[in-house]
């Protein structure tokens, strides 16, 4: 376990005359307030919170911070109020704690909901003072450390939620460390079969490529001697999240990745970086379109360093960073490289950076904060935000040449809404270097951007299909929402009045005398326009309305039986069709907790095939009722939010349920009749499936298998795994 000396003298290495003190205070604090508890991998508690400010200390953050990291607990768990916090050690620390400290103890209607709120706070707090998200994810980094000891769905939803929100929050920052350890550790408990596989075939790759790696950096500290320029070079293997990411974007297999080695070239000054890479490039022969400059053009992150990939010696392929001492200390530790928290501004307190010093330095987390106020439903918020932390970059020209920073993939739709809100409203075409292109089109580095605006013109749905932007998409659906708001209304009127007419209410009359009203608070809406809406978008049925309507209105519950002869006796109709989802059949739960929506049809993506165990959502689509969908399938960022529906597993049946896999073994007699005999004794059945044999000596088995649950299937391929004529099993997304 850390000890208390070794964060002392960590710290006391980067700051001269540090206040050891309160970080001691600290210490004693935190231990008293957390004594006798336990994690659950059986160490004291107060493990974690030193662990956390050992990471703070790596990161060489101020005193504040690292005494923040030791309390950031004892606010939630114990009975420490933040106003103790503040007597004992201060605002600065008592500021950092309050930020880190979750919502526990306010009421949400769901766990995503609470979620999601937990994160709005996080982000607003950063936006005062950066230091409490570098707290959040040195805690969340030690929490991902030890995940081992909770349990397989606990593991599941953290890993989820940390690849979602706080690995992009970290590569924004340019936490670089945090962020691909973070990435690591997400893909071992989310993809249990790819990690394994990954892990195993990096292993035996960076064994084989030892003497190669040895033999690229003694070149180039040839070239660097005979050339007179200082610098050390060094050489890594891609970490496995990249590696898999590449392999899935670009359908690849591990043996068919070519750049898997990166060097970097650590030298002295600016010019020398440019020196090495000419001398790179004089050397090895460039692959086209594989160099970067981010000196001249920097990430949002701050981020600097030639990128360039080449067939280096042997003819493989290898990818060269060049980058200055500097440089490489805000690569690897980011804002934490170069935050000056010591240099007290007139008015702001020690160690405090105000929120317009953190927006100039950070437009993305200005822009974060301008369309955050307009998202009033915090599971769009989340929604947003996912789509905003894993963009790359793409840097374009407004025709005055002001340059802008876009995520990759960007559109002159996003560029337009970037300019302003009523431009992208009013979008009716671009021009890009002077020729008119299509609105999907993706704009490159370099290019020149015009719009073409129209008064008359209005957000299109079919924007949503190609905008990258969060700006650009929640604008477009506000106005989306708001045509199918009133459709939703008017739908909703339809269908009261059929339903009413059965048991002899007259639904415009009851509006108007204010009978309907009465209903909103008892379905928790806030108005009769709300309630109106929730009908019209299925989330209740009309039939419960009219019943609970015919109780206000007659001080009676209705008698179902006369209800029933009444439909006996109407002529028999069309099902009665809300948004697409069947009014009156028999819903199909499936194991399933759905809030807000009751009496639906149920049915699970085969795009993604959950399975049980897994983070999952819900989504009402047209005409198939309620569809079940994992949460990080492709599709959910595309769905129109206010149909989006918190699901989570309860009370799973007993029964099979669908999945992809891919086998790829050796072309050998019997290997198709021995995973198939294995599958079979691990009760694993296949629905389906194909096979091609490769020139290689190798054969790619594609299965749709019949699994009760995540936990089996992946068991099923760590079993086939083991065979040694597999070279690699996973599941499909």
């Amino acid at each position: 376990m850390i000890r208390i000396n070794e964060i002392t003298d960590k710290v006391a290495s980067y700051i001269k005359d540090p206040d050891l003190d309160l970080i001691q205070r600290a210490y004693v604090f935190s231990a008293q307030a957390h004594d006798g508890v336990v994690r659950r991998s059986g160490e004291p508690y107060i493990s974690h919170p030193m662990n956390v400010a050992y990471l703070l200390a790596d990161m060489q953050l101020d005193e504040a911070s690292v005494a923040a990291g030791l309390l950031h607990d004892t606010v939630e768990d114990t009975d420490t109020t933040v106003d103790e916090i503040e007597d004992l050690f201060g605002s600065d620390v008592a500021d950092i704690v309050d930020g880190v400290t979750k919502i526990s103890r306010m009421e949400f209607e769901s766990k995503a909901v609470q979620q999601a709120e937990n994160i709005r706070k996080l982000i607003l707090a950063m936006a005062e003072d950066i230091r409490v998200l570098m707290v959040k994810l040195a805690d969340r980094l030690h929490n991902m450390r030890t995940l081992e000891f909770m349990k397989p769905v606990k593991q599941r939803l953290i890993a989820q939620e940390t690849q979602d929100i706080y690995a992009p929050l970290a590569n924004r920052l340019g936490l670089h460390r945090v962020k691909t350890e973070l990435e690591d550790l997400c893909l071992r408990y989310l993809r249990p079969d790819v990690y394994a596989q990954l892990s195993d075939a990096v292993h035996e790759h960076r064994a084989a490529g030892e003497p190669y790696i040895d033999k690229v950096i003694d070149l180039i500290n040839d070239m660097l001697k005979k050339n007179k320029i200082q610098g050390r070079v060094f050489g890594r293997t891609k970490h496995l999240h990249s590696i898999q990411v590449k392999m899935e974007q670009q359908g690849l297999t591990f043996d068919e990745i070519y750049d898997l080695i990166a060097f970097r070239v650590i030298v002295t000054s600016l010019k020398d970086c440019y020196a090495v890479l000419g001398l790179i490039h004089a050397a090895w022969r460039p692959v086209p379109g594989r160099f970067k400059d981010y000196i001249s053009i920097p990430k949002a992150n701050m981020y600097q360093s030639l990128h360039s990939t080449v067939m280096g010696p042997d003819g493989e392929r290898i990818e060269i960073q060049i980058r200055t001492e500097e440089m490489h200390k805000i690569a690897e530790y980011g804002v934490a490289a170069h935050w000056q928290y010591k240099e007290v501004g007139k008015g702001t307190k020690k160690g405090k950076t105000t929120g317009r010093r953190d927006a100039e330095r950070y437009t993305w987390l200005k822009q974060i904060m301008d369309w955050q106020r307009e998202l009033s439903d915090p599971r769009e918020f989340m929604s947003s935000l996912r789509l905003e932390m894993f963009q790359d970059e793409v840097y374009v020209f407004t025709p005055n040449g002001d340059i802008k920073e876009l995520p990759d993939g960007a559109t002159p739709v996003d560029f337009a809404y970037f300019i302003h809100s009523e431009v992208g409203d009013k979008c009716a075409g671009a021009k890009v270097n002077g020729r008119i292109v299509p609105l999907q089109y993706r704009l490159q580095n370099g290019d020149s951007v015009e719009i073409i605006t129209d008064k008359n013109r209005v957000p299109s749905r079919d924007w949503l299909k190609f905008v990258k932007t969060a700006k650009a998409r929640t604008r477009i659906k506000h106005y989306i929402r708001t045509v199918e708001k009133e459709r939703a209304i008017n739908l909703a009127k339809e269908m009261l009045e059929k339903e009413g007419r059965r048991v002899g209410i007259n639904i415009q009359k009851a509006i108007k005398d204010g009978e309907l009203i009465k209903l909103a608070g008892e379905f928790n809406c806030g108005s009769l326009d709300e309630l109106l809406t929730q009908v019209g978008f299925s989330r209740f049925t009309p039939r419960k309305v009219i019943k609970r309507l015919y109780a206000v209105m007659h001080g009676e519950t209705l008698d179902e039986r006369k209800l029933k002869e009444k439909v006996v006796s109407e002529p028999a109709e069309e099902p009665i069709v809300a948004s697409g989802v069947e009014i009156g059949k028999k819903p199909k739960a499936d194991g399933l907790q759905i809030s807000g929506v009751d009496n639906v049809l149920v049915r699970f993506a085969s795009c993604c095939n959950p399975l049980p165990g897994e983070p999952i959502i819900g989504y009402i689509t047209r005409g198939r009722g309620v569809t079940v969908h994992r949460i990080d399938c492709p599709n959910v960022v595309n769905f129109e939010d206010e149909r989006l529906l918190q699901v989570s597993w309860e009370g799973v049946e007993e029964k099979p349920y669908p999945a992809k896999v891919k086998i790829k073994c050796l072309n050998k007699p019997g290997m198709l009749g021995r995973i198939c005999t294995m599958l079979a004794d691990m009760d694993v059945n296949i629905d389906s499936g194909n096979f091609e044999s490769k020139v290689d000596g190798t054969s790619m088995l594609n299965f749709t298998v019949e699994v009760k649950g995540l936990d089996q299937l992946y068991a099923a391929l760590a079993e086939v795994k083991k065979l040694k004529a597999v070279k690699e099993a996973i599941r499909v997304s």
